[in-house]
């Protein structure tokens, strides 16, 4: 062999070995990378842990502040709003009602048909109309002006079989779903705009007041019965077709708890007792927070960040609004200290909210192989392709253990509920059923947090307790929940009844 060919084979020799001991560090660092993506998993999911002794103390917090709240205002961070709904549906009410929901860049304009007892809704119909930029922050009397001119021209369109009685006012139940100070069933004042409106001129002022005054400009003969927000109908549409309906969840986006109180359980109320002996609170349970709250590095970062820094730290926990963007926080530090996603983290994954709960819902809800769904979820969203199977489950973990949390903590709140009106246990020989109704998108269509919020309420209430307490989905009470609360603070019941 001469000795070119040995210093060929040499040199060949020594750049295999460089090349194996490339590789060999190439496999250390990422399997150290690995290492660390799975304990920024281990951590997040110990930080998130929700074991039922834990739910139980959530949900004990929960009364305590149930209670505060109605001790006197500002007695606790739940608001506990007296909603002055004291008669709920029963589903005898009869005639022709309106419902009017607005709580954002759309409104809609509902008409209900009743027909009592025996055939219940008849009919419903419904128009949805878009609110021009400008008027979102103009004046009060532009705004209120284009609302009533849009239910005047829907009230034009009744058949000849659906007129009110002859002599009667129509009658409107009001969804408006912006910070209101209720001041009676048909009347409160504006605390502030949220969603993008700015009408400065309708603040501190009673907006039925405004809404009946455009009324009557359009020449309506409509009386406003009901001034509503989306939690109380979604109860009364409950309560409306279930009378077992005791308490109403909202679930999307935002989230919201209303029930029904003991009237005589209200010590800030200084009115008149109500016949009923009953009346309607809004909890505005988005606001809890307690020192039990499993709270990690991420929720205080997003809470840090958001334009209501130290509020609503509940709803930042387990509503539609929040579940993504905690799942993009915690990929984002996996990027940043792992290299998750390649040596620079993707561009698309640092901003804010770009992933959404749809988004990761259907990321969760994945069950092909080879998650493809994840795979294309990544690509169109965060840009982000080429990933790995053993990243794509990674992946779909993190969402498991966001939307658990959210889900069992749900369910935490809804026993603290039951528990402050007594339905969590069952009391020798009773048999009283206790049912909650629920509704919004994010337990309408993300499928295992549903099913992981009512396991989890099973879990907490026991076996006996379980047996008498029942979820059921309650839709559209926006819509025609507000319209059942017209019909049952109808001017004319006493008159139907007499």
């Amino acid at each position: 062999m001469g000795k070119v060919a040995v210093g060929a084979a040499v040199v060949c020799a020594a750049a295999v070995c460089a090349a194996a001991a490339l590789v060999v560090r190439h496999r250390m660092k990422s399997s150290g990378k690995w290492t660390r993506a799975l304990s920024i998993l281990t951590e997040f999911e110990e930080k998130c842990g929700t074991p039922s002794s834990k739910l139980k103390q959530v949900a004990d917090a929960m009364t305590v502040e149930m209670h505060a709240g109605l001790a006197s205002e500002g007695g606790s961070k739940l608001k506990m709003i007296i909603s002055y709904v004291d008669n709920l549906p029963t589903g005898d009410e009869k005639g022709l009602f309106y419902a009017l929901d607005l709580g954002g860049t759309n409104f809609r304009v509902l008409r209900v048909h009743l027909g009592g007892k025996e055939s219940r809704v008849v009919k419903q119909e419904f128009e949805e109309v878009s609110i021009p930029p400008h008027l979102m922050t103009g004046s009060s009397d532009e705004l209120f002006d284009y609302i009533a001119s849009a239910l005047a021209k829907f009230v034009a369109t009744e058949s000849d079989s659906q007129h009110v009685s002859p002599g009667r006012q129509r009658e409107l139940g009001f969804t408006f779903s912006f910070p209101v100070r209720q001041t009676s069933i048909s009347s409160g004042t504006l605390i502030k705009w949220t969603k993008g409106f700015s009408v400065e001129d309708t603040i501190g002022q009673d907006v039925v007041g405004e809404l009946t005054k455009a009324i009557e400009r359009a020449g309506l003969d409509m009386r406003v019965a009901a001034l509503v927000n989306d939690t109380v109908g979604t109860l009364a549409g409950g309560r409306y077709n279930n009378p077992d309906v005791a308490a109403a969840v909202i679930l999307g986006t935002g989230t919201n708890a209303a029930y029904v109180e003991r009237a005589h359980a209200i010590p800030k109320w200084h009115g008149l007792l109500p016949k009923s002996g009953e009346m309607v609170i809004n909890m505005e349970w988005g606001n809890f927070r307690s020192s039990h709250l499993p709270l990690t590095e991420y929720d205080q970062a997003l809470d840090a960040g958001s334009l209501n820094p130290g509020e609503q730290i509940f709803e930042k926990m387990i509503s539609g609004m929040y579940l993504g963007e905690i799942v993009r926080r915690v990929l984002c530090k996996m990027a940043e200290e792992a290299a998750i996603f390649g040596d620079t983290v993707p561009p698309k994954l640092k901003i804010p909210f770009i992933l959404r709960t749809p988004h990761t819902s259907a990321m969760h809800h994945d069950t092909s192989p080879d998650l493809k769904v994840v795979a294309t979820k990544l690509k169109d969203i965060l840009e982000i392709s080429n990933t790995s199977l053993k990243l794509r489950k990674l992946i779909v973990e993190v969402c498991d253990i966001v939307a658990t949390r959210g889900a069992r903590l749900s369910a935490a709140g809804i026993v603290g509920i039951l528990k402050k009106l007594g339905r969590d246990t069952v009391k020798d020989g009773e048999r009283q059923k206790s049912v909650v109704a629920l509704d919004g998108g994010l337990y309408e269509h993300y499928t295992k947090f549903r099913t992981c919020m009512e396991n989890t309420l099973w879990e907490l209430l026991g076996e006996a307790a379980s047996e008498n307490i029942a979820v059921e989905h309650s839709m559209d009470g926006s819509g025609i929940g507000a319209a059942l609360l017209a019909a049952s603070h109808s001017q004319y019941i006493e008159v139907e009844e007499t």
